[in-house]
Parts: structure tokens; sequence; C-alpha cells
């Protein structure tokens, strides 16, 4: 069945008069894909071998590259972790999971191996490659420097028929499902691709006959199924240009202006510290240092938290679930405070290397 669909996609002609029949198609595709990541039905073989990797560290980026791009060779020249590295291709099945610590955070390296053409579609071991890719703060994509567009195409297609999206945000839409009322369609902007029609048929799909749909930008038929399925991840991602070796100067230049690129040579470990910056600027994490009442702040070991989650609260459910019964309020030195120290409470937002001590009851 899955096979049919793009196919009758790429039949349709595109107009007007045709869109919300792609959009359909489109709904009809997503729900196929759905139901290969989480197949319903029973009993079967349990969600497969040994493809569940612990979260440890602060942060967990994956590696997704073809066969020979040089992938295993950047992961343990990165983190000094034996992969076992061939020459030939597909040597990595199972994921190897390596450990860097870069300014003061514990970051996990994941190789998720083999995510190739047809994974999406439940060939390989794709399934569980999937699951742990979805887990990650930032995904790399690893791509030999020689043909970089072609593989770049691909890997980006399995991801997002995956649910991941890359370096992009939620679609700005309200959908709230209702009892009844039918579907109720406000646009707060000139909507180019998106009409009642279309909605009413891509939510139909769903089985979905009342809803409140709220469209605050120009919107896709796309973005439309991704708020509908609701089981997107949005992951921020580097494109890694390995083996730039083999190429001229003024070639290097040009991948330079290349938005989300760094060029590398994972054999030579050149400009790995352009890559490990970059990586620490995607990872967005806020470093917090603690200071026991009466001794320095400890700069060694910071406490690290996403940059969603850094409330003063956050903070305290990092260390232990306890400290927060205890606490009365926290001094605070650094920029999210007007004067140092500060006295704050739970609610308060910490930044990036803000020192703090905790005052319990």
């Amino acid at each position: 069945a899955l096979g049919a669909v793009p196919l009758q996609m790429a039949r349709t002609q595109k107009n007007k008069a045709t869109a919300h029949h792609l959009g359909l198609l489109k709904a009809r595709l997503a729900k196929l894909r759905r139901e290969l990541i989480n197949p319903k039905g029973g009993g079967g073989g349990g969600p497969g071998e040994g493809f569940d990797v612990a979260k440890t560290g602060d942060a967990r980026i994956g590696f997704v590259g073809f066969p020979s791009v040089g992938k295993s060779t950047l992961l343990s020249n990165l983190a000094g972790v034996y992969s076992e590295v061939a020459a030939y291709e597909f040597t990595t099945l199972t994921t190897v999971p390596g450990v860097i610590r870069y300014k003061g955070a514990k970051i996990q390296l994941l190789d998720l191996p083999g995510i190739i053409e047809g994974a999406k579609d439940g060939k390989g071991r794709g399934r569980q490659v999937i699951a742990v890719a979805r887990t990650c703060n930032l995904i790399l994509i690893v791509l030999d420097v020689l043909k970089p567009l072609g593989h770049k195409k691909i890997i980006e297609n399995e991801l997002e028929g995956f649910g991941i999206r890359l370096n992009s945000k939620p679609p700005n839409i309200g959908f709230k499902k209702k009892d009844k009322g039918g579907i109720n369609l406000t646009a707060t902007c000139p909507q180019s691709e998106l009409d009642t029609e279309t909605v009413k048929s891509i939510l139909a799909e769903y089985k979905i006959h009342n809803a409140d749909v709220t469209l605050r930008s120009d919107a896709t038929a796309d973005d439309l199924i991704d708020v509908v399925e609701g089981n997107r991840v949005y992951i921020p991602c580097i494109y890694v240009l390995n083996k730039i070796d083999q190429i001229s100067i003024e070639e290097l230049d040009i991948i330079y202006k290349v938005p989300h690129c760094v060029p590398i040579s994972a054999h030579h470990r050149w400009n790995f510290d352009d890559l490990l910056e970059k990586i620490w600027d995607y990872l967005k994490l806020v470093r917090i240092y603690t200071k026991p009442k009466g001794q320095l702040p400890d700069y060694t070991s910071p406490v690290v938290l996403p940059y969603c989650k850094t409330t003063v609260e956050d903070f305290c459910m990092k260390i232990h679930k306890n400290l927060i019964k205890d606490f009365k309020y926290a001094l605070v030195w650094g920029s999210s405070v007007k004067h140092n120290p500060q006295k704050v409470g739970k609610d308060h937002t910490l930044e990036d290397e803000d020192v703090i001590q905790i005052v319990k009851k």
C-alpha cells in the first residue's frame, strides 16, 4: 500500500482543484508511515534487540551517514571511543555510545548505523535506530565532501519520514478536537495552500470531524499533518562534510558559506575545534555552578540544563527531587540577576554560567 500512494501523488497534477486531493494523499501516507514506526497488532517479537541506549550525560548527539563516509573514524577520533572501523561497508550494526566532555558538559555520541534508503518503509534495522535518533538533542549528518548533495537529500528524506524535523520550529497552528460543531477554520494571515476544503479532507482522513483549527502563519498541508499527528520531534542538525583533504581551498571557501555546515577531515583531525564550537552552539546547554555556603564556587563540574528548562526549580530537580521540598530561597550571581548576589525564588530563570547557592528552610 505504501508504494502506491507516492505514485498517485506523482501522477496528480498540481493546481488549485487538486490541492485537497494531494492533502488527502499526504495524510494517508503519514498514517501508513506511523503504523510502520509503531505497528499495531498483537504479540510479535518485541521492539528489537539491543538498541536502547541508556541516556547518560547532559546531551545526546546522533551521527547519521552513509556507510564509508568516515563516520566511525570521526566518532572514534572525537571521543577516543573504540568503534570497530573497517574499510568495507556496513561495519557498524549496533550503536556504540561514546562520551566526550566539553566545557564541563558530558555529551553522549551515538552512531546511528545505516539509516539508509528504505529504512522508513520498514527495511533493515531502521526502526530501532530511528527510535534512538528521535531522542537525540542534535543530529550530525556526516557527508562525503565529494558526493554530498545526493546523500544529504536521501538522509533528510529518511529522517523526515520518521517525523524528525531538522533545523525547524513546530508549525504555528492551533489544533483542538471537539465533540461537536464541525470543523472551524480561522486564519490570521493569508493562506497560499490551505482552504477549508483541504483542511476538512485532511482531517477526515484521520476521522476527525469536529475541531478548531487556527492557522497563524502561511501553512502547508504537511504542517497541518505534523500538528495532527502530534508525534513530530524538532531537532537541530549540523552537516559535517568530511574528507576535505581531497578538495581545493576555493571549494572549501564555498562550503564555509553553506548554512549549518562544518567541513572537517576526520582522518587528519582537521577543524575539530570548529565542529565542537558549533555543536555547543546548537545544543544550547546552560551551565550552572554551585556554591556551598562559605566556600568558593565549584567551577569544575557544572550542573548542565537544557535551554528550555533553566529555572531554579529545574536546577533543584536535576540534583535531587527532595531539594525542592526544603527550598527556602536561592542566592544567584551572574547574568540572570540585576545585582550580585540576588535573592530569588524557584521560578527564577538562570542563564549560562550563573553561580547559585541554595538556602534551605
